[in-house]
């Protein structure tokens, strides 16, 4: 069949133009046609989603599986009551908040929504898309539009209009340009037919972004393994092996260092490199496609696909990828390399497990550091490592200084006593305080990790704050009741319950690390060897845990 195509990128001085175009791309959807459409995330192959026969047309066209249910594109939660039931008000305070936006939320469905549409299911995936043409193109069509990914079932997604030209150009009816996506990766996937809300699949908007909103969300396993035969999906790319280049991959995870040389060691002259900037220059005999700055996952997500597509013009026989952390948009950046490789991960850092403490003063930290020593671990002891950086950083003492004068002697040395009754005694100059350290500690702290081998903690009172806890592969909340706590830290400094009770109640509350931690380790011991002990058959059992996971990637 012939393909319309139609190019929107260029809206100068051409709205009626742009308006007529809008009208029969609108008109194909009214009349049961296939239309392939721009969205942040990735283009899409859209249908009418309360037309059965037009919905069955996007399955034969992508070769897709019949029991992978379809999402449903809306102009915003106005639409919701047309095709779910039982909304639950966490839909629209996280549609004001995220919507139009790369959020898909799972709500029980409308009777009006067709099997074919949710593959048999009684929910349905439904979401806002952040496109002008696409958003003008349902309103104009004047109902929800089902649109999977635009590529044959399996490859990679499309982020541009030529992609889509290349995989069902002269299958559909129309494919309208809208430049590439901004995003770069699908949609997040939020399963609110339950509780607590269960993360289907990691994308574009992060799922750090939605617990700060809503609390905690729990992650389905299809997001780290592969499921099986018999298990049915509840949101797309659950399944299935998606993302696929023709070329086989392998996904090697890892601190980045370790992760490039892993591949280094790995490569032949046919394999192709997907990696971090930083690292391309270790590959001069191979392909390469870089992903960006190992710090810029807003980059990789906009290039991933773009990435896996390229090597099949090549003569690549194998591809070895490089994989972020799994903090932030690097969850979705690395699932989708993990389902373009069918799971088969390599961990560079598998004998290197790193564990998060934090927690406030006099809960129990040094104890508990001690027990991991007793399995043979080592520690990086944040506020050690800001004290060697101070006395070997003029720069770092005069940033400090700028900010609070007077906190040094005339020989240079810090008062902790100063500074701590200045900055304890306000937020504002905390978070002052905080910002400089983070500056200077962070990239020491970040070398040090990376060159870390086998069992280490990093003791880190600003864990979150700092985004130290990004490099951690658990992160561990050490709790204790206030008033053990004071009379902990009255004993162990020397000071009075005043200053005590100051400097705890300028810390966070143990709320804040429970919330935000995978786990705690609580102390209402009043003997630190007793602690010692609990805390030692803790981090046995936890490591057991993490090794496990890094057995089966």
């Amino acid at each position: 069949m012939q393909t319309i195509y139609y190019d929107l990128r260029d809206t100068k001085g051409q709205q009626k133009e742009i308006e007529d175009k809008i009208s029969a791309a609108a008109k194909i959807l009214r009349e049961g046609g296939l239309v392939g459409i721009p969205t942040e995330t990735v283009y899409g192959l859209g249908a009418d989603g309360t037309n059965p026969a037009a919905v069955q047309r996007i399955f034969e066209v992508k070769g897709r599986p019949q029991d992978n249910p379809l999402i449903l594109h809306v102009t915003g939660a106005q639409w919701l009551p047309r095709y779910c039931e039982d909304i639950p008000p966490v839909a629209y305070m996280l549609a004001r908040k995220f919507w139009p936006g790369p959020l898909t939320m799972i709500l029980k469905r409308q009777p009006t929504v067709p099997d074919e549409t949710t593959a048999g299911l009684d929910t349905v995936g439904i979401r806002c898309p952040n496109h002008p043409v696409t958003l003008a193109i349902i309103r104009e069509a004047g109902m929800a539009i089902a649109a999977p990914s635009a590529n044959t079932s399996g490859r990679p997604s499309c982020t541009t209009a030529q992609d889509v030209v290349e995989d069902v150009g002269g299958r559909v009816d129309m494919i309208v340009d809208g430049g590439p996506c901004t995003v770069g990766v699908e949609s997040t996937v939020l399963d609110l037919t339950c509780k607590p809300p269960r993360l289907l699949r990691p994308g574009g908007l992060p799922v750090e972004d939605i617990e700060r909103l809503i609390g905690h969300v729990d992650v389905d396993r299809a997001v780290t393994v592969s499921l099986g035969e018999n298990e049915r999906p509840g949101a797309p790319g659950m399944k299935y092996r998606h993302y696929a280049p023709k070329a086989p991959v392998t996904v090697i995870t890892g601190s980045p260092m370790k992760s490039a040389k892993e591949i280094e060691r790995r490569v032949g002259p046919t394999s192709g490199v997907i990696c971090f900037d930083e690292y391309a220059h270790l590959f001069p005999q191979q392909l390469v496609h870089p992903l960006g700055p190992r710090s810029d996952k807003q980059l990789q997500a906009q290039r991933v696909f773009e990435a896996l597509r390229s090597f099949d013009s090549s003569g690549v026989t194998e591809i070895y990828a490089q994989c972020p952390d799994n903090r932030g948009l690097g969850l979705a950046i690395g699932n989708r390399l993990k389902k373009a490789a069918g799971f088969h991960v390599i961990d560079a850092d598998s004998r290197r497990i790193i564990l998060g403490l934090t927690g406030g003063t006099g809960a129990g930290k040094t104890s508990a550091l001690n027990a991991l020593r007793d399995l043979g671990g080592q520690v990086i002891d944040c506020d050690a490592v800001y004290h060697e950086i101070l006395e070997g950083s003029e720069d770092f003492k005069n940033a400090i200084n700028e900010k609070f004068p007077g906190v040094f002697t005339q020989e240079g040395h810090l008062n902790r006593k100063k500074l701590g009754q200045e900055v304890f005694a306000k937020r504002e100059r905390l978070d002052q305080l905080n910002t400089i350290v983070f500056r200077f500690l962070i990239p020491e702290l970040e070398r040090r990790v990376e060159a870390a081998d086998g069992l280490y903690a990093i003791d880190a009172i600003n864990l979150f704050e700092s985004g130290l806890d990004r490099l951690c592969d658990r992160t561990v909340a050490v709790t204790a009741p206030t008033e053990l706590r004071v009379k902990r830290v009255m004993a162990r400094d020397q000071i009075s319950e005043q200053y005590a009770r100051l400097r705890i109640n300028a810390q966070k509350q143990d709320e804040f690390y429970r919330g935000k931690c995978d786990c705690e380790l609580n102390n209402a011991s009043e003997s630190p060897e007793e602690f010692r002990k609990e805390a030692r058959l803790f981090f046995e059992r936890l490591v057991e845990t993490v090794q496990e996971e890094k057995r089966h990637g």
